[in-house]
Parts: C-alpha cells; sequence; structure tokens
C-alpha cells in the first residue's frame, strides 16, 4: 500500500486492528456462526434443498491435506448456496472403519499382553466402542478449524442405530431378492489382518521377487512351468496348455508325477493358457490363484488348500509349519536337489498386491464368503451416467466409471472381523439359513442349536447408504423427502471404485431408480510442490493443521482452491500458503483503508452520470467478475474462479481503484462522497465473493464494514448487468500510461518515491482529466522554471518529459545502456545462427530448439526496451 491519504477518518468510522491475526478470529467466529444455527438445514423450509454428500472420514483418522482440500471446495460450494438462498445441508459423519478401527484396538491390547480372544467378541466389541469414545472422531474438531459449516446436529456414525437399521435393511431386501448369497471362491487374504478384502483394498506395487522354472513328469511326458510362488505347487491339481498348442497335445488328458508329493495329475486343456507365454505350460493351484480356480471350475479339478489363515504351511509333512516364504526357500532347495529347477531368475521384479491397510503381501485363498450380485446393479448404476440422469464431472472423467461399473465381478462383502455390522443370517441345527430383517427376530436361541453368523460387512457396504440412511431410510423421514437425490458428490478421482460405484448401485436400488446425486465433480489428488505423491517413506508429508497455526486457515483453503483444477493433481508448497497469507493481509489492509477514509454501504449508490470514469470503471469490471465467478463454481473451475477473484481483489481494487481514488479523497467534495459510497460497493460485494473460499478474515471485514449479522447468511452477489467499456478502454489507457512510467523510472535506477519533474501532453487523450491521479502514483512533480526534458516517453496518445538531469549521471546510463544493448545483439545473432542451420535443426530435440527459440524473442524485447531507454535520453 502506498502513502494513506493524509485526512482524518470520519469520527464515526468503524475500527479495525491494525494487523489480521487468525489466531485471534477464527476459533471465536466459527463458535458463534455453530451457535447461531447457520449452518443447520431447515427440512421444513420452503426453500429449494442443496445437498452435498461428505465422504465420512474414518474414526480413526486425522485431518490431512487431502481432507483439508475436498473440504474446502465442498464448503465453498455450500456457502454460496446458501448465501443464494438454498438449503444447504453439509451433513458430517464418520466411518467405522472396520479393520483400522479393528488394528488400533488389537495394537493397545498388545500393549497389555492380550488379544480379543481373550476378551471375546462382546467384551471386544465394548471395547472398541469405548476406544471409539475416548479416541476416535479427532478429526471432527480439526474440521472445525478449517471452517467446515456442517450441520453438527445431524452428526452420523456408520454404525449408530439408525444406520445399522438402514444396513439390515438393504441386505435382507437383497438377499430377498437373490442378489446376495454365499458361496466359496477365491479372495484376497490378508494374514496380518486375518480377513478377506476386496479388490480395491489392494494395493500392488513392483517387489523384487524369483522366479523359478520347474520340470514336471518323466522322460517324454515332461512338462516345465514357471511360477513366482513355488510353495503353491504343494497345491497343484493340474497343469494346463492351450488346446490347440502341438507341443502339448500328446499330453492332453494323461497324468503325470507332482514332483514333491506321492501325487499324479492331469495334464488338461485351457483356452485361458497363452502358448506364446513361457513354456506355454502353467500349474494349476485352484484353491489358491482366481485364473486357477476358474480353470479348476472348468475341468472339475479338486481344490486343496495349503495353508492356513496366517499364510503357514498345513500339508506334507517336510513342509508344515514353515510360513510361506520359509517355504517358498525349502520347496526351491528341495526341488533343486532333485534336479527339477531348470532356470531361476532373480531379482524378479513382479506386481504383488498388499493389503491397503497394513501392507502385508495378500495371500489369495478360497474360501467361504458373502457376495453382491453386482450385475444387475452395476448395469443401472451405468446407465444412470449414460442417460444424463447423473453428470461427471470433468466429463472425460466417465470412462474411468464406465471401465469399472461395466466390469465388475461379484463383491465379496463379508470379513473376517468382529468390529462392524455383523451378517444378519442365522444358520439353525437342521442346515437351515434365515435372513434376519431389523424389526424381526432371531428364529431360535444358541441353546437350541441357532447360530449367527460371525462375519462383519465390509465398510464400504454401510457407507455405500450414505447419501439416504444419514437421511433416516429406511423410514420415509422429512429430512429424506427433502434433501434426496444430493446435489452434488465432491470427491476424488481415487475412491470412483471404492465409494462412487457403491453408493450409485445402492441408492438407485434403495430408492426406486432415483439416483444418490445429481452431479458427481471429480478432484485431483494433492501432491508436494514438485509433482510428487506425499507419502511418510518421501519424507514429504505436510500436516495442514501447521499451516494453520502459523498462517491461518482462510491461507491454507486459498491455497488449495487456487490449484483445484477439475480432475487435476493440486501440488501444493509452503511458500504458495504464505502467498495466500500475504493475500488475507492485503485484503485487511486495504479494507482497514478504505474505512479509516470514509467507505460506506449507505444508502443506494450514486446515479453513473455522478460517477468519474474510475467508478464507471471499477463498478463495471465488479460486475463481470460476479458473472466470472458464477460461472466458475457452476462449472467446479475452483483454479480459474481463485485466480480471477486474487487478481481483481488485488490488482484492479487494491492497486488501482484504491490509489486513482486517493487524490478524489483528498480533494474531498461531491466526488469524494460519490467515490467513497462506489468503494464501500465494491468491498462489499468482493469480501461477499471471496467468503466462500476465505470464510473467516471476510467475515471480520465484512461485519465490520457493513454493520451486517454475518456474510454467512448474506445475499450472494448478483450481476447487475452494468457495463461501461468506454470506462475501462480509458481506464486501461491510463494504467498503461502508469506502468510504461514506471517501467521507465525503475529502468533508470529510480527509488519508487523519487520524485521527478515531469511535463505531461495529455490533451486530446481520454484520461486527460487523470493528471492529479498521475502524477501523485508515478511521484512526478510540476515542471519548475529550469524544467529540462531530458527523457520523453510517447505512451497511449500522451507525452511524459522528464527532467531527470538532477537524478541520474546521463553518461554512465548511456554507457550501461549500450553494453546491454550490445549483449543483447550478440544474444540475438547467437541464437539466429543456430536456427538458420538445419543441420542443428534436424537433430536437436525440439525441447532445445525452443528453448532457442525462446531466447531469441527475449533478445528482441531487450533491444526493443534499451534502444527506446537511449533514445529517451539526452546526448552526453
Amino acid at each position: 500500500m502506498t502513502d494513506n491519504a493524509q485526512q482524518q477518518p470520519p469520527a464515526n468510522a468503524p475500527e479495525l486492528p491494525t494487523q489480521y491475526a487468525p489466531a485471534e478470529v477464527e476459533g471465536k467466529l466459527y463458535e458463534r456462526w455453530v451457535e447461531r444455527g447457520y449452518f443447520a438445514a431447515d427440512a421444513n423450509s420452503d426453500k429449494p434443498p442443496y445437498t452435498i454428500v461428505i465422504p465420512p472420514p474414518n474414526v480413526t483418522g486425522s485431518l490431512h491435506l487431502g481432507h483439508a482440500f475436498q473440504h474446502t471446495l465442498m464448503d465453498a460450494l455450500t456457502r454460496r448456496k446458501r448465501m443464494q438462498g438454498y438449503e444447504a445441508l453439509w451433513l458430517p459423519g464418520m466411518d467405522h472403519a472396520g479393520i483400522a478401527t479393528q488394528n488400533k484396538v488389537e495394537q493397545q491390547l498388545a500393549e497389555e499382553g492380550k488379544s480379543r480372544h481373550d476378551l471375546g467378541r462382546e467384551e471386544f466389541v465394548e471395547r472398541v466402542w469405548q476406544w471409539k469414545e475416548e479416541y476416535g472422531g479427532k478429526i471432527l474438531g480439526q474440521m472445525r478449524r478449517l471452517g467446515d459449516g456442517v450441520d453438527w446436529d445431524r452428526e452420523r456414525f456408520t454404525m449408530d442405530e439408525g444406520l445399522s437399521k438402514a444396513v439390515q435393511t438393504i441386505f435382507k431386501k437383497l438377499y430377498d431378492d437373490e442378489l446376495i448369497y454365499r458361496a466359496e471362491r477365491i479372495i484376497n487374504w490378508c494374514p496380518r489382518c486375518l480377513t478377506a478384502i476386496s479388490d480395491i483394498e489392494v494395493n500392488y506395487q513392483e517387489d523384487d521377487g524369483e522366479l523359478v522354472s520347474i520340470k514336471y513328469g518323466e522322460g517324454d511326458e515332461t512338462l516345465v512351468v514357471a511360477t513366482t510362488r513355488a510353495e503353491t505347487m504343494l497345491g497343484d491339481t493340474a497343469v494346463a496348455v492351450h488346446p490347440d498348442d502341438e507341443r502339448y497335445r500328446h499330453l492332453v488328458g494323461k497324468r503325470i508325477k507332482l514332483p514333491l508329493t506321492d501325487r499324479t495329475i492331469p495334464v488338461v486343456a485351457d483356452t485361458h493358457v497363452d502358448p506364446e507365454f513361457g513354456t506355454g505350460a502353467v500349474k494349476v493351484t485352484p484353491a489358491h490363484d482366481p485364473n486357477d480356480f476358474a480353470i479348476g471350475q472348468r475341468h472339475g479339478l479338486e481344490s486343496i488348500t495349503i495353508m492356513d489363515e496366517r499364510a503357514v504351511i498345513t500339508v506334507h509333512g517336510p513342509f508344515e509349519g514353515l510360513d510361506r516364504y520359509e517355504a517358498r526357500s525349502a520347496v526351491v532347495g528341495a526341488l533343486r536337489s532333485q534336479g527339477r529347477i531348470v532356470a531361476e531368475k532373480r531379482p524378479y521384479v513382479h506386481s504383488v498386491g498388499h493389503c491397503s491397510r497394513c501392507s502385508t503381501t495378500i495371500e489369495p485363498r478360497q474360501s467361504l464368503q458373502w457376495w453382491v450380485k453386482v450385475g444387475p446393479l452395476a448395469r443401472a448404476a451405468g446407465d444412470a451416467v449414460r442417460d444424463g440422469r447423473v453428470k461427471i464431472h470433468p466429463e472425460d472423467m466417465s470412462k474411468r466409471y464406465f471401465d469399472w461399473v461395466d466390469n465388475l465381478n461379484d463383491w465379496n462383502i463379508s470379513r473376517q472381523l468382529w468390529w462392524g455390522h455383523r451378517i444378519p443370517i442365522w444358520y439353525g441345527p437342521n442346515g437351515e439359513t434365515v435372513c434376519v430383517g431389523p424389526d424381526e427376530q432371531p428364529p431360535g436361541t444358541e441353546a437350541e442349536g441357532w447360530k449367527q453368523d460371525t462375519d462383519v460387512l465390509d465398510t464400504w457396504f454401510s457407507s455405500g447408504l450414505w447419501p439416504f440412511s444419514t437421511l433416516g431410510w429406511p423410514e420415509q423421514t422429512p429430512d429424506l423427502e427433502k434433501f434426496y437425490p444430493t446435489d452434488v458428490l465432491l470427491t476424488g478421482h481415487d475412491i470412483i471404485f471404492f465409494w462412487v460405484a457403491r453408493m450409485m448401485m445402492f441408492g438407485l436400488y434403495a430408492m426406486d431408480g432415483e439416483a444418490p446425486f445429481k452431479t458427481i465433480a471429480l478432484t485431483g489428488l494433492v501432491r508436494d510442490e514438485r509433482g510428487k505423491k506425499m507419502s511418510k517413506s518421501f519424507g514429504n508429508v505436510v500436516d495442514p493443521l501447521d499451516w494453520m497455526d502459523k498462517y491461518g486457515s482462510d491461507a491454507v483453503r486459498f491455497t488449495l482452491a487456487k490449484g483445484a483444477n477439475p480432475g487435476t493433481d493440486v501440488p501444493i508448497g509452503e511458500d504458495w500458503v504464505q502467498a495466500a497469507r500475504n493475500f488475507a493481509n492485503k485484503i485487511w489492509n486495504a479494507t482497514r483503508f478504505a474505512l479509516m477514509n470514509g467507505a460506506t454501504v449507505e444508502g443506494p449508490l450514486p446515479d453513473a452520470s455522478a460517477m468519474s470514469a474510475t467508478d464507471r470503471w471499477i463498478l463495471s469490471r465488479l460486475n463481470e467478475t460476479v458473472a466470472e465467478a458464477d460461472a466458475f463454481y457452476d462449472d467446479f473451475q475452483f483454479a480459474k474462479l481463485s485466480d480471477a477473484l486474487y487478481h481483481f481483489a488485488w490488482d484492479e481494487v487494491f492497486d488501482w481503484y484504491v490509489e486513482l481514488s486517493k487524490t478524489t479523497f483528498m480533494a474531498g467534495g461531491p466526488a469524494a462522497d460519490v467515490s467513497k459510497r462506489v468503494l464501500g460497493e465494491v468491498l462489499d460485494v468482493t469480501l461477499r465473493l471471496l467468503h466462500p473460499v476465505v470464510p473467516f478474515v471476510t467475515e471480520t471485514l465484512w461485519t465490520t464494514l457493513t454493520g451486517g449479522e454475518s456474510v454467512v447468511i448474506a445475499d450472494w452477489p448478483v450481476d447487475s448487468g452494468f457495463r461501461d467499456a468506454g470506462a475501462e478502454r480509458e481506464i486501461e489507457a491510463l494504467q498503461q500510461v502508469i506502468t510504461e512510467v514506471r517501467r521507465f523510472r525503475a529502468d533508470q535506477g529510480l527509488q519508487p518515491g523519487q520524485r521527478v519533474p515531469a511535463r505531461l501532453s495529455l490533451e486530446g487523450t481520454a484520461f486527460a482529466p487523470h493528471e492529479a491521479a498521475i502524477r501523485q502514483l508515478l511521484r512526478l512533480q510540476p515542471e519548475g522554471d529550469d524544467f529540462s526534458a531530458t527523457a520523453t516517453l510517447p505512451v497511449a496518445g500522451a507525452s511524459v518529459a522528464l527532467d531527470l538531469s538532477g537524478t541520474i549521471d546521463v553518461a554512465a546510463e548511456r554507457k550501461r545502456l549500450a553494453k546491454d544493448l550490445a549483449a543483447a545483439e550478440k544474444e540475438k545473432v547467437a541464437a539466429n545462427a543456430k536456427l538458420g542451420n538445419e543441420a542443428f535443426l534436424a537433430k536437436a530435440p525440439d525441447q532445445v530448439v525452443d528453448k532457442i527459440r525462446g531466447r531469441l524473442a527475449k533478445a528482441d524485447e531487450d533491444i526493443a526496451r534499451l534502444r527506446a531507454q537511449l533514445d529517451g535520453l539526452p546526448q552526453a
């Protein structure tokens, strides 16, 4: 901020502290908003509804940058809609996070020298509830720090009574419709968590392993197979070849000796085998590989389970009791001693699945589990997007969605845990299987031989009901009637598969074909400033609370929003948060200056005929910015929105309008009164536009400026339609004059505050009335009797003559500029020479050629600038 207008503030001017201190403001403001019920939604309101689904964070979790990023965007959408007059509901809650939470409590028990089995199921579950009450939900308090405008009175938990009823209801409905069934299949088994996990909970990474080629059979009846899991050969029940593979046709149907065992196994022909890969023969272990399981089903092969739940070998004496890795080494050693290892490759880098919860290597395992038949549900989820009932934004993300829902396998929903929604199936003494609904009694007691299934449901089963279970379903509640379907699901593209598809399938199924949301807005993921994934192993993970403590929540929010291009990953670094903090300070200081100089929102805006061109220009730009903000919000273009608001507020309002108005304020009179009212209007609207993204600083400033109750419940700005193209052209030309003269002053080494005598020739220009402002902003004092123009700048039809005789050494300055000009001309010659060399252009990479072209353009620009500066100086 440059010099303030030299006048006393109005006697009744509202006051602001000299500096903005976020820590002293944010917490108090947030609690005031909650106490006054600003975020509470009314199901009986006549206002149109607007609902956003919050991805329920894990009860074990804490706020990370990914949460902060998505919550900032959801909060901005909700705050804007609330200001637009909608009954906005953003409902908070948490997910019980089955595996993660059970692991936390089991770790706690281990420190006491106990396991869950020491407590028993009932006491262990009670212990988890105690842990949840004591340690869980830390993230909810952190959401308040961020400023989340959620309706805390509607907070839900995926295992509260109402949501548990919803889970039982939909399970029974799916079961009765034969969309839930029990079957033995290959599942992903975690030997650490001791449970099945779904395909989407497996993280694949490149691991160093070994590839061994093993000779099966004897003499002419020999086949070579390759495997990275040699220990599984103990469970082989066949070798498969392609039916058209001439090399092995004579062996199809025969039995060959399985090494290290007393068994023989058949050679089967199956089209799944790729004859071009490896030897064209594959070992078949139906109980420990999904593809092998399918081959086994087609050929009626036996399935032999060779490992227990902890991946310890349970068959074949010499290896029994070894874990899978010990057994792998022992099996290879035994085969090598028999001369059956044909080849070994170490290390052999290949993709290996790991548990997303504990990083343990997954073990494919045949198991009796509960499944959802997803075919009809997935088709409905695909159709809802294809026919336009649900929009995916950005649209090019639709392909990823279709690739997933169109190729879904049946969903394994049972988990071998104790914490979670227990499967509502009871087994009777005579083989009966009964599904029990939420309002039904079990068919019998344990004493009568009835037992409930011991498994619990996959966490994603209950979170898939979130958009309607949180609103009271299966009851037909006022909330459900008012707020379903929800408007927007804003979430990362990485959980299309985990959560989005589940909600689509369940919502359409449970709500009579009505999709759970109208728009799926997909974001990217937060990365560090170099674009690298944030990871503890990389040492680049940032706790957003640290940045909030240091720079304020608004700064973190604005930084995240400014990087939010739809579907694109978001790089973020501390320098950017610091810059956002500077922006908050700029807003504060500019508003404080405006208040000290009488900016007001009282009374209607003066008629345009009473306004200066500067006033009409800023109001024209203001309305254009309102229109841009609406368009960007509606298109989920948060980066463009933030950038537009940043440049309008900082560049146009604070750096130009405020500065240009200072001479008017100093002069006083009717023109000053008009500008004070215009400045008040511009700040009022600008603060309302900024509020959804930076709520805390804008609340303080807006209430001080306007005297209003809260900007949270203020009206969203509306484009009045006022435009003044003539005023915009006039001020743009004025800006050009000021910018060019400032650049010239800087090039001559003049200090910003150094005053220089100048003669302004503005006759015939549209900005002739702005001479006082030009002189004030450029530190140009009137020409005296001894004025001698040593430099003349023609700009935008005007002429600015400067007397630099007493401020610079003209001879030294000409010498410096001539030296710089010679260097620029030399650079141009060198760049032209390379670009004119056909042999060089033919061999050089594109990026090298582009760099040289950039150097040439820069040299041309420097030459033009330096020549103009030399022409503007007198001869020494």
